[in-house]
């Protein structure tokens, strides 16, 4: 199976440019909404996208990707939905896609059939907040068979050891977490966080994406800078509440063009 994360973020890193991730929840408010924005999204500049799976329990996500998990899963969304939306659009998205969430729905789907169904679906990546590396062993065998990226995250607080098993265990990227705490757009970067990517960069193989606070073209120009790319989802997500249909499109897509713009 050819990987499309590798291959994108390959080709950005040969032309000298930098990744942009967006993030949004899958199904907020509902399934069609998500589907009309992904090819809106690629053509606005993502050069990988980020589907939230919503879920009851979002803890490391803060109110404005809270509230869009709760709007999703009241109209119905789920990671079996989510799955067939994906599959439903993949003929018009050539980028890759993410699935981001929480490891419960998945182990109740099952591990095999999940990685199955997601591979079939035309999802290139998983990442789940709450399960480390160390407590991956089960799914990992799973996603690599059917020849997912398995996705892990480094945080301001991750350990050596921590570090080299992700250089280890995770393919596709590294997800580093610029700032301690949950996800929410941020006033300003942590003045370390040159210093923690330089440092991350280097002990690892994988493409560094980074990302949590970051909100604005100018943070995200600055967090470019050191990573090689940066992911933005409150500052998208937080437009689902102000706006919908046609308007909603417009204000995604132009704050998606404005960030790539920025990096």
């Amino acid at each position: 199976m050819k990987k499309r994360i590798a291959g994108q973020l390959r080709k950005l890193q040969k032309s000298g440019r930098k990744a942009l991730v967006t993030f949004i929840t899958a199904g907020d408010p509902d399934l069609a909404t998500t589907a009309n924005l992904l090819p809106l999204l690629e053509k606005a500049g993502a050069d990988v996208i980020e589907l939230g799976v919503p879920f009851s329990d979002p803890m490391a996500d803060g109110p404005t990707i809270q509230r869009a998990s709760e709007r999703a899963l009241a109209s119905g969304a789920n990671l079996a939905g989510v799955l067939a939306m994906v599959q439903s659009v993949r003929s018009t998205v050539s980028v890759p896609i993410v699935l981001m969430g929480y490891s419960n729905p998945v182990y109740a789907y099952g591990w095999e059939r999940f990685a199955a169904d997601a591979a079939t679906a035309g999802v290139d990546g998983l990442l789940l907040v709450d399960l480390p590396p160390e407590e991956a062993d089960e799914l990992l065998p799973a996603v690599r068979k059917a020849g997912l990226d398995m996705i892990f995250l480094l945080t301001p607080t991750s350990g050596a050891d921590r570090i080299a098993r992700v250089n280890r265990n995770g393919s596709g990227f590294l997800y580093y977490v610029t700032v301690t705490g949950v996800t929410g757009a941020r006033q300003s970067v942590s003045t370390s966080l040159s210093q923690e990517l330089a440092a991350v960069r280097s002990a690892v193989r994988l493409p560094v994406m980074a990302g949590f606070g970051i909100a604005t073209p100018e943070q995200a120009a600055q967090v470019a800078a050191d990573a090689d790319g940066v992911v933005v989802g409150s500052a998208i997500v937080k437009l689902f509440e102000q706006y919908q249909g046609k308007q909603l499109q417009d204000a995604v897509t132009d704050l998606v063009s404005s960030l790539k713009q920025g990096i």
